[in-house]
């Protein structure tokens, strides 16, 4: 009998909770996996949703960073919207029917042809320029990454920089608290001693518990000078140089941006390092020192695209979507993580039922037997549509991009799963160019010498346990 009244304000506790998912989660698909995982897991279902599912975009959790960016760079912003409006008709008649992704992908955002692009594989071609880029750098150097490991690669970097700041130069670094924890102690001590500084993102002061854990800053970005910039998928760690040390094989992809476009990731940064650090660094000419007019580093437009909590919209996802919607003939994906929302994944089954040949590549294994699974689950609807899917076997593939028509090219920090459109605060650059979305796709190619196809019929023989087990997994994806 005693027992009886805690079993009352138990279901008391876990009815409470189930209406305040149900009030508080926009998607029902994610309410329903919510609900089930606190009626499921007595107590710890209920520290799960309060950890990492409370709706921070909804509560407004970043609603002073928001009004913070839009009052930081006035002059900025009256610049750029100037000079984007100069640009649209030439944009218009350059850009043909991928236009109105060039209009979205202009919001707020600088839209320029002054630009060079150049597209960097693996860690074998990105560390080495970027190493170069910080040598040549004169008045400031801008980090931003989710994971920064303390190995060969982060020591040499973390030297340079050292170097630099006893040169005179402003070094800023913002790290990810939890993707770079190898590094928050002797690591950052030793580079604020030197003069860098460095400051985390959204600290995590309970690890385990912190509802913060969920809304991770999964950039990686670097500036120099205002001019040269690098964004992508390859975070600062040994893992991702194949040098025949590493048993697995690192295939990733990041681009090299010189040009007008870099105040867009200019912007990113210091937005982001006036919330991290409780500053308010305003318009500079030595933040933002190139004009419209000169000089001239290239032809190709390139926009830059970011998200996050502090997003009205799902923006980087709203632009992958209108980019295969637009697509015409054929779109490559690359990512390392599948688990699309469902307006995602209607795009990729309208493009493929108008006749637009998709292929995507995935890794062969995740880093997660529970990802694994999830991933698999959504396979058999596209190949039924008639969608390729590749699974990467040469090692893990960890590249997120995205090639439409020969034309426009996607690279960025954004996986196609919940966690990037929703929680983590990423950025993805948009090129339209057909010499980077030709080199593109020769390095799609490469990879689908390494890949194997999945066929319908001998995925559909799998084992009835292993399909049954993805489909039970399939009901949490929306968490994941």
């Amino acid at each position: 009998m005693e027992l009886i009244p805690l079993y009352l304000i138990y279901l008391f506790v876990v009815i409470a909770v189930c209406i305040r998912i149900t009030m508080d989660t926009e998607s029902p698909s994610k309410a329903l996996a919510y609900i089930i995982v606190v009626v499921m897991f007595p107590l710890i279902g209920i520290i799960f949703y309060f950890s990492v599912g409370v709706n921070y975009r909804k509560k407004k959790l970043y609603g002073k960073k928001l009004i913070h960016d839009h009052k930081a760079f006035p002059e900025l912003e009256r610049q750029t919207a100037e000079y984007s409006k100069n640009e649209r008709e030439f944009q218009r008649e350059n850009l043909s029917y991928f236009f109105p992704l060039a209009v979205y992908s202009s919001k707020g955002r600088l839209s320029s042809n002054n630009n060079l692009a150049v597209l960097l594989t693996n860690g074998e071609e990105k560390f080495p320029s970027l190493i170069e880029s910080i040598k040549a750098a004169k008045n400031h150097i801008h980090l931003e990454y989710y994971i920064y490991e303390n190995d060969a690669i982060g020591t040499e970097i973390a030297e340079l920089l050292i170097i630099k700041a006893k040169e005179g130069l402003e070094v800023r670094f913002i790290y990810d608290d939890f993707g770079s924890k190898s590094i928050r102690k002797e690591f950052i001590a030793r580079m604020l001693i030197a003069g860098v500084q460095a400051v985390p993102f959204y600290k995590v002061n309970f690890i385990f518990f912190a509802n913060r854990l969920n809304y991770r800053n999964h950039r990686k970005i670097l500036v120099v000078d205002g001019i040269t910039a690098y964004v992508g998928g390859i975070n600062v760690s040994d893992k991702y140089c194949n040098d025949g040390k590493n048993q697995l094989y690192w295939r990733d992809t990041h681009l090299l941006i010189k040009g007008l476009s870099v105040m867009n990731l200019q912007y990113i940064f210091l937005t982001d390092w006036n919330f991290c650090a409780g500053e308010l660094i305003q318009f500079s000419g030595d933040y933002f020192p190139v004009s419209p007019q000169q000089p001239n580093y290239g032809n190709q437009l390139v926009q830059i695209i970011s998200s996050g909590p502090d997003s009205e919209y799902q923006t980087i996802m709203y632009s992958l979507i209108q980019a295969i919607l637009l697509s015409k003939k054929e779109v490559l994906i690359t990512t390392p993580y599948f688990i699309p929302e469902k307006s995602f994944l209607d795009a990729l089954k309208i493009a493929a039922l108008s006749g637009v040949r998709i292929k995507i590549i995935v890794p062969f294994q995740s880093d997660s037997a529970f990802i694994n699974a999830a991933c698999n689950s959504y396979y058999q609807q596209l190949l039924e549509l008639g969608i390729s899917i590749y699974q990467y076997r040469k090692g893990f593939i960890h590249a997120k991009t995205l090639v439409c028509d020969e034309f426009v090219s996607i690279i960025g920090t954004a996986n196609l799963d919940n966690r990037s459109f929703d929680l983590n605060f990423e950025v993805n650059a948009i090129v339209y160019d057909r010499s980077l979305a030709k080199q593109l796709k020769v390095q799609f190619e490469n990879d689908l010498k390494y890949s194997t196809k999945i066929l319908l019929e001998e995925w559909l023989e799998r084992p009835i346990v292993t399909r049954t087990l993805e489909r039970v997994v399939h009901l949490f994806s929306p968490l994941l």
